[in-house]
């Protein structure tokens, strides 16, 4: 299911290449690469604490990667000139500030971005925070109309990438199905879209690439109907090093996942064999159905999931 990274087309919009952060002794993120074309929208999804923002903080430049690299339109955030223009970010919607009006908010932003002040009110009216609620100070807004400004401050500068971090936070499920059509409008239309998200069943319904990550190492990547069509087996032994190994030599694919679990291309009877073969002790072994986004979630990530 992660057989190594695809190498990039020459038009990927973001590229994350063996990507590492470490915190002294803790490694946040573990050696991740993944690509993004034109055109599609990737989910990023992860249980809590398992990388997703440090990532997607590091492709922004706000976080110095420990190894590796990130580039956004080619070449690295920071080196871009007016980032704001080509590429809109939306990593936290609390930070804005509260004592400005919602069009205060956007009308700093179109002057420091050089975009006509007319954009400001289109936005608005885009987002559902025309009128009245523009005129709200930030700090009486709810966590949905926050979400809102964040996604059309994202707007703003007409950009061709976006970078999202929980947007979806705060929304009402009307909400969440307008931001679900505008994201897609977006990459129909041409644009890259990198979006992190908890709510499972709003990736599966917009997404076209998944990338998943547990314990900060990709454990899941690659074309939403091809992940999502996944068969094979799920297994788990007591040695999982040990197992991934044996299977290796039985020239049986296997992706690790988290509490040591193996989705295995086989079926149960050749994962039972190769197991009994070397010795090894079995604690689980199961058929991966396609059960949805949710199934390949939890199966993937476990013992992060269940412990969030």
């Amino acid at each position: 299911m992660d057989g190594g990274a695809p190498r990039p087309d020459a038009d990927a919009m973001i590229a994350v290449d063996h990507l590492t952060k470490r915190y002294g002794p803790q490694l946040a993120v573990d050696d991740i690469s993944f690509y993004c074309e034109p055109g599609t929208v990737t989910g990023f999804l992860g249980p809590n604490g398992a990388g997703k923002s440090t990532t997607l903080r590091m492709i922004c430049g706000l976080t110095p990667p420990t190894a590796g690299s990130a580039t956004v339109l080619g070449t690295s955030y920071r080196a871009l000139d007016n980032p704001g223009r080509r590429i809109g970010v939306l990593l936290d919607a609390s930070a804005q500030h509260s004592g400005r009006t919602g069009r205060e908010v956007l009308a700093l932003s179109a002057r420091v971005l050089d975009v006509p002040r007319s954009r400001v009110d289109e936005l608005l009216e885009r987002v559902g925070l025309a009128r009245s609620a523009a005129r709200k100070r930030v700090g009486a807004y709810s966590l949905g109309m926050r979400q809102r400004l964040g996604i059309a401050h994202a707007l703003l500068g007409d950009p061709e990438v976006l970078i999202l971090d929980e947007p979806a936070n705060g929304l009402d499920p009307e909400g969440i199905y307008w931001m679900r059509g505008l994201l897609r409008d977006f990459a129909d239309g041409g644009g890259t879209v990198l979006l992190s998200s908890h709510l499972l069943h709003e990736i599966e319904a917009i997404a076209d690439e998944l990338v998943m990550i547990a314990d900060g190492r990709i454990v899941a990547r690659g074309a939403k109907h091809e992940l999502l069509a996944a068969s094979g087996v799920i297994v788990r032994g007591l040695d999982a090093a040990e197992l991934h190994v044996a299977l290796a030599e039985a020239d049986l694919s296997a992706t690790p996942g988290a509490d040591g679990a193996l989705l295995v291309d086989a079926d149960a009877e050749a994962v039972g064999r190769v197991a009994a073969r070397a010795g090894l002790v079995l604690l689980e072994l199961r058929p991966a159905e396609n059960g949805g986004l949710e199934h390949l979630f939890l199966s993937l990530t476990r013992e992060e999931a269940l412990a969030a």
